[in-house]
């Protein structure tokens, strides 16, 4: 009866359309790029895992990392870090300075950071600066608590300008009252006034 066209028919298709590649927007979205040149597979860059000293470890000397560091062990010295993290069984005897403290163990000496947590197992003694602070019940601290908007900007020159004993001032020198020398002028003064008042 009735004969279809088969213009667009779907099919196998053979010659060098059968090896056409996906379009770009058909690709999986990690291999998708913008000018479909090439595609390239997105990387996540993660973030690395944390240094942990362990509870068995004993370190004199000052750490610095740009990273996160979780301190279980004992440290004599100073403390830099991204995050800060003191175990509950750590001492630290020194400054501490990182974005992030949360101090579970000991810490003897001064702590500096955006934001500060003391737990309710914390000990600290010594003065903390900081952005944010937040101390749980049953933390034990000694010391003062000032909030500043920089708490991570230690400006020792300025500490120590403040902590060096100032020069005494010069004793002032005095001159002796010329109580005589008023006396004599006054006397001068009047013997004037009389002889001017005598000659008139």
């Amino acid at each position: 009866m009735f004969s279809k066209s088969r213009i667009n028919e779907t099919g196998p298709k053979t010659g060098p359309e059968a090896t056409a590649v996906k379009p770009a927007d058909q690709a999986p979205s990690f291999l998708r790029t913008n000018s479909g040149d090439q595609p390239v597979a997105q990387t996540t860059k993660s973030k690395p895992a944390a240094s942990v000293l362990a509870s068995d470890l004993t370190i004199t000397g000052n750490i610095a990392t740009t990273g996160d560091v979780v301190i279980e062990g004992t440290v004599d010295g100073d403390i830099r870090a991204h995050l800060l993290t003191v175990g509950e069984s750590a001492t630290i005897r020194g400054e501490v300075v990182a974005d992030d403290v949360v101090i579970n163990g000991r810490v003897i000496g001064r702590v500096r950071g955006l934001k500060v947590r003391l737990t309710s197992s914390a000990q600290v003694e010594g003065d903390i600066i900081h952005k944010t602070i937040a101390i749980e019940s049953g933390a034990h601290f000694e010391g003062s608590v000032q909030r500043q908007d920089d708490p991570l900007q230690t400006n020792r020159e300025s500490a120590t300008r403040a902590t060096s004993p100032r020069p005494a001032p010069a004793p002032a020198t005095t001159a002796p009252a010329p109580t005589q020398a008023s006396e004599g002028s006054e006397a001068v003064r009047k013997a004037a006034e009389a002889k001017k008042s005598a000659n008139n």
